[in-house]
């Protein structure tokens, strides 16, 4: 059985029906929902508002790591490097799913900046990738690893008897360590101090923006 070779224009014209997929579509998901058979919790207004409101951050983190992962296999030099990105991003879409499901659970919306998270994920993942792959693995290590720092703070503040949201963020925050490991694994190199503080500082920016809209 011979494998297909995608031209250019195809390869475009699936990174844009991946895009639009991620952007305005909850994808397909491979693994079941953590928090299906968790009964919901009484939860109070203001417990109600802000577990939702850091469903939404979390959302769009994945429609950011989407982009991310996008952009960094469009650009990978090495076939496994770029098989990594790929099998990141369907796992990746998991998380996108049942954030997206539990965002509407919680009666709010997921944010409104849901392109610009994405292209602009897609941009800086696709320049990590022309950087080298082993720059490229060591941003999603460290993307990674901030990712699971956000995630205990939500951890942290969502109300303890919200075992619905919990379940989902413990779960998502393994498979999130696994991604690091991996990267590190693989090859992935330690970005200098510089470049770790101005991903911090991004990441701060589109937390605080999403948490609002």
């Amino acid at each position: 059985m011979t494998s297909r070779t995608y031209s250019p224009l195809d390869q475009l014209l699936g990174l844009i029906d991946t895009g639009l997929r991620t952007m305005f579509v909850n994808p397909e998901t491979s693994r079941p929902n953590p928090a299906d058979d968790i009964e919901e919790a009484e939860l109070s207004d203001s417990q109600r508002d802000l577990a939702g409101r850091l469903m939404r951050v979390n959302h769009a983190g994945e429609i950011a790591a989407q982009g991310l992962y996008q952009g960094q296999a469009l650009t990978a030099k090495l076939p496994q490097v770029r098989d990594k990105m790929e099998q990141a991003a369907v796992e990746e879409n998991d998380h996108l799913n049942w954030c997206a499901h539990r965002v509407s659970e919680l009666g709010t919306h997921t944010s409104h900046l849901a392109p610009f998270w994405y292209l602009g994920s897609m941009t800086i993942g696709a320049l990590a990738g022309l950087a080298g792959d082993k720059w490229s693995l060591g941003f999603v290590a460290e993307t990674e690893k901030q990712v699971v720092k956000h995630l205990d703070s939500h951890l942290q503040q969502i109300s303890t008897t919200d075992q619905k949201t919990h379940a989902i963020l413990e779960q998502m925050k393994v498979d999130e360590g696994k991604h690091a490991t991996v990267a590190l694994q693989a090859g992935g190199a330690n970005l200098p101090a510089p470049v770790q503080l101005l991903m911090q500082l991004s990441s701060k920016v589109m937390t605080r923006t999403a948490y609002w809209l």
